[in-house]
């Protein structure tokens, strides 16, 4: 599983999963944590649509971790103040890249959280157009 797809289930799922993931790596190996999760501003690019171009539209606040498994350097980033998460996040990427055996057994366990998020998203999605308005219906 690629690392987008998979942050962004870690970060969108509920963070428990995160959580568990994390710590079974810390029980079973040594981790060094680089750096601990800190709070810090990034610029926010976008694609203006009209003329195609790519311009900041401003500054959000994240929190950054950095941790180390077997050499290999894990990075944790993400949007607001979530120091836990942050941390279990670089802990996950570090097991990645340092292709522990732990990490072939995630996968299943990825994929279903994907699909809860899926689910949910075309939940929420099914109740936001039950509040659509008709406008053919309405005579003026």
């Amino acid at each position: 599983m690629k690392r987008r797809r998979r942050t962004e289930i870690l970060i969108q799922g509920d963070s428990a999963l995160a959580n568990k993931l994390a710590e079974s790596i810390i029980d079973t190996y040594d981790y060094r944590e680089i750096i601990a999760p800190q709070q810090g501003l990034t610029m926010v690019k976008m694609r203006e649509s009209a003329k195609n171009s790519l311009f900041y539209m401003g500054e959000v606040l994240v929190t950054e971790a950095k941790a180390e498994i077997k050499n290999c350097i894990g990075i944790g980033i993400v949007v607001g103040v979530k120091d836990e998460l942050a941390r279990n996040l670089a802990i996950i990427d570090a097991a990645y890249k340092a292709n522990l055996p732990e990490t072939v057994v995630w996968e299943a366990e990825l994929v279903e959280a994907e699909r809860q998020i899926i689910q949910k998203r075309a939940k929420d999605q099914a109740k936001l157009f039950e509040t659509k308005v008709d406008f053919q219906t309405m005579d003026v």
